[in-house]
């Protein structure tokens, strides 16, 4: 239901405006209910009955539908004349640049007051535009009505709906030139990623780090077990090794004494690659890659050669964003 904020209205400094606003919505919602009446009124067949049924009725409004124009213009040059009184208003205090701003940019207020057919209807904007203007001054809450909530939420989907599709649309045209090898690549490549190499290199080796220090650290002593066990796997399966076994004496030893060794020496490596990499030590290596992966515009693939991982991640991020794209939030608020 909607309700009147009384200590908004009260404290306005626009108290009159308002007050005329009001007035103004009354006299509309009652010039269209005599609209909406009287086109009913002109069917023959809605005649006939009110003349059987209600004749005191159709007795005392035929007069009135026949002089339908003449009421109507009554309404007509109250709203020109607040229309006109707005307009002087406007010109006083400066509100637009122009003095002749004013009806071009409330046109709406215009159309609805030619007395003719279905441009009637169009008096409904003006209606739009005074709760539009009161609900600015907060002297009224439509979002909180149903009607309201009805109305904008299939608003909303149709707006989603139809700028998802303008989206998708011009991220598809985007793949496609890329694909092709237009300079949109080279701007990407030259003017957004290249300047920025040291950010990216700072946000991957942080990523790194914390993506190591939490698959790799919390796991140390079952990763190590793993990598012996597979080490020693490999070991027993080597034909040249297991020869070594039939050496006098010393034959097994030696054999086990290489397994123990290349394990220790294996899982010893991969450990301290991943210390690197979830430390602070990992950002030299991040950036060696970043900018072998992102050549300058004097760099050699940017004279003949076209880099193609670079293509395909580019193509991958905005592939990414369609599908987020696709996503139709409006119908999570279904019941």
């Amino acid at each position: 239901m909607l309700k009147i904020n009384r200590e908004n209205l009260r404290t306005s400094h626009q108290l009159s405006w308002i007050m005329i606003d009001f007035l103004m919505l009354g006299l509309l919602i009652i010039n269209l209910a005599l609209i909406v009446w009287d086109s009913v009124y002109s069917f023959v067949a809605i005649q006939n009955v009110l003349q059987e049924r209600l004749p005191a009725l159709q007795a005392a409004y035929h007069p009135i539908h026949e002089n339908f124009i003449f009421y109507d213009f009554l309404f007509v040059a109250v709203f020109l004349s607040e229309f006109f009184l707005r307009w002087g208003y406007a010109i006083k205090a400066g509100v637009y640049d122009r003095w002749y701003f004013y009806p071009f940019i409330h046109w709406y207020d215009l159309v609805g007051c030619i007395p003719v057919g279905s441009l009637r209807f169009l008096r409904i904007l003006r209606v739009i535009s005074i709760i539009s203007r009161l609900q600015q001054y907060k002297i009224i809450d439509i979002t909180d009505t149903r009607i309201y909530r009805f109305f904008n939420f299939y608003y909303e989907a149709f707006m989603e709906e139809l700028s998802d599709r303008i989206v998708a649309k011009v991220l598809s045209g985007v793949q496609h030139e890329i694909t092709l090898g237009s300079p949109l690549f080279e701007k990407i490549q030259n003017d957004i990623l290249y300047p920025r190499r040291d950010m990216l290199s700072g946000w991957i080796s942080q990523r790194v780090a914390e993506a190591a220090k939490e698959g790799y650290v919390p796991n140390r002593g079952a990763l190590r077990n793993y990598l012996e066990e597979r080490v020693d796997l490999a070991l027993q399966q080597n034909v040249e090794l297991s020869r070594l076994k039939y050496l006098p004496v010393v034959g097994t030893t030696i054999r086990e004494t290489l397994e123990d060794a290349v394990g220790d020496i294996v899982a010893n490596v991969i450990q301290q690659i991943l210390e690197d990499l979830s430390s602070s030590a990992n950002h030299e290596f991040i950036e060696d890659i970043v900018n072998a992966f992102i050549r300058g515009p004097d760099g050699p693939e940017s004279t003949d050669t076209r880099n193609e991982a670079l293509i395909a991640l580019i193509i991958e991020i905005i592939e990414a964003i369609k599908g987020q794209v696709r996503v139709k939030r409006w119908r999570e608020q279904l019941p």
